[in-house]
């Protein structure tokens, strides 16, 4: 029986904008199976950044059901949104949203602060994080020391900390040039082919292609749920490297 990472049901959010109704999403669902590599596109509008809150526990929507796991997150108090949101949701953003006071190994620290978490175990995992992706010699570095690759590398490390029920990537490769992108999508494919589930809202076509699925949306409605084939995502790797290496050769 295949498990499900997510599963969102009919779901439906209104905002009254002084006397609007505005139908950010109009009854989308979709499962994402536990492992699944998942790209969300659409225009603006689409209802894209809605979905993405109430996928990262920060909205609940005005109707429909939205399960992390087994769990009816649509239905939560406030306090136990902000719980599941810091102990099972790994957050990788376009801007990395690093503490720039902190280190690279504080930084990764973070979501185990919040909880009280922070002996030598806890200590000795975000160090092994950090080296899991690349930067076992920066760890005492600050943001300011580091490349936006490096940064993002420490965002998708902070993601891991908690062995997430996915993660959530929101433009993650906003920021960076064709080199670094590459960089950073090679390590997704191979989180995902550890297991890892991966949720990634992008406007960029050569980014999705690289996903197991792009799911789009248009105004606030689900208007395809795509599989790429192999062959697509072989494609979109080999382009990838290409557009790295003529940045590399200018």
């Amino acid at each position: 029986m295949v498990r499900l990472a997510t599963s969102i049901r009919d779901l439906k959010k209104e905002y009254v904008l002084k006397s609007e109704t505005v139908r950010a999403l109009r009854g989308v669902s979709f499962d994402v199976p536990e492992g699944d590599y998942v790209a969300i596109m659409g225009p603006s509008g689409s209802g894209k950044s809605t979905l993405l809150n109430m996928l990262g526990c920060l909205d609940k929507p005005s109707s429909g059901q939205l399960l992390l796991g087994d769990d009816d997150i649509s239905r939560m108090t406030d306090d136990k949104l902000a719980e599941v949101r810091s102990r099972r949701i790994g957050f990788v953003f376009q801007s990395y949203n690093l503490i720039q006071q902190l280190t690279v190994v504080e930084n990764i620290q973070v979501p185990l602060y919040y909880q009280g978490r922070l002996g030598p175990k806890e200590r000795q995992r975000c160090v092994e994080l950090a080296a899991l992706v690349g930067l076992r010699d920066r760890l005492d570095h600050r943001p300011t020391q580091l490349s936006g690759g490096q940064q993002q590398r420490v965002a998708i490390a902070r993601s891991l900390v908690n062995d997430p029920y996915f993660i959530l990537a929101d433009e993650p490769t906003g920021n960076l040039d064709s080199r670094t992108t590459a960089e950073i999508l090679a390590m997704f494919d191979q989180l995902n082919n550890e297991g890892r589930t991966i949720i990634l809202v992008t406007h960029e076509d050569d980014v999705a292609e690289r996903a197991r699925r792009i799911v789009r949306l248009k105004d606030g409605l689900l208007c395809s749920d795509k599989q790429n084939s192999e062959e697509e995502r072989t494609r979109a790797r080999q382009a990838s490297l290409a557009a790295a290496e003529a940045v590399r050769d200018e």
